[in-house]
């Protein structure tokens, strides 16, 4: 007994086969790209721990092997993504001061720092999660410390030149960046006030307690 013949109209033509559409190749630059974007997105929602290498390879559609190609692993994967971060908003930052005042640097930046928070909530996620342990990362701290490393500079000039003592100019520095970084982490939960609002209310708190600092402080008695 013959086979069952199809009709013209019922054999999938060429043209519906060429519709189909052909799997594109990434280059290597393009699958290490996309994996540092599926990555950063993982690690912001979940954190590093809770992130497994299948999870990652699974949103990427590709296999386990592959992202230990171009990461060595898990934690390569991360490490390169909170560099990247960190560079971001330190380039950010840097690239915003340009005032002469210090009131003004200072604004430019708080108003930095929270703009990229509000920019690249991810990536800032990703800086107050958690650091995998013995990875040598300090994230957030690290972070802090290479901002507050530039801010310093700055306070050194600005206390040289006012007759308060420079060498205090690193517990000033650490003291605002940790204040900005702190709030901005809570107002990227609440999502307001307006970010030049948030930038106004530091500047005010740090500006007016510089404005009126004692040259040598000492603690109050009771």
């Amino acid at each position: 007994m013959s086979g069952v013949q199809l009709s013209s109209s019922e054999k999938p033509s060429v043209a519906a086969k060429s519709r189909t559409p052909a799997r594109v190749r990434m280059t290597g630059q393009e699958r290490r790209e996309q994996l540092l974007d599926v990555g950063r997105v993982l690690f912001a929602e979940k954190g590093f721990e809770p992130t497994s290498i299948e999870e990652i390879a699974e949103r990427a559609k590709i296999s386990k092997p592959i992202v230990y190609e171009h990461f060595g692993g898990k934690q390569g994967l991360y490490a390169v993504i909170v560099d990247r971060e960190v560079q971001g908003v330190l380039g950010r930052i840097t690239a915003a001061l340009d005032a002469d005042h210090p009131r003004l640097m200072l604004q430019q930046a708080a108003q930095a720092f929270l703009g990229y928070i509000e920019d690249e909530p991810d990536g800032f996620r990703i800086l107050v999660r958690d650091t995998p342990v013995a990875s040598g990362m300090g994230t957030l701290g690290s972070l802090l410390h290479d901002i507050a490393a530039q801010v310093e500079h700055i306070l050194a000039e600005q206390f040289k030149a006012r007759g308060y003592d420079p060498k205090m100019a690193p517990v000033y520095s650490r003291a605002l960046v940790g204040m900005v970084a702190f709030v901005g982490e809570w107002w990227l939960d609440v999502g307001k006030p307006g970010r030049d609002a948030v930038a106004a209310h530091i500047v005010n708190l740090a500006w007016n307690g510089l404005s009126d600092l004692e040259k040598k402080p000492g603690l109050v008695k009771s």
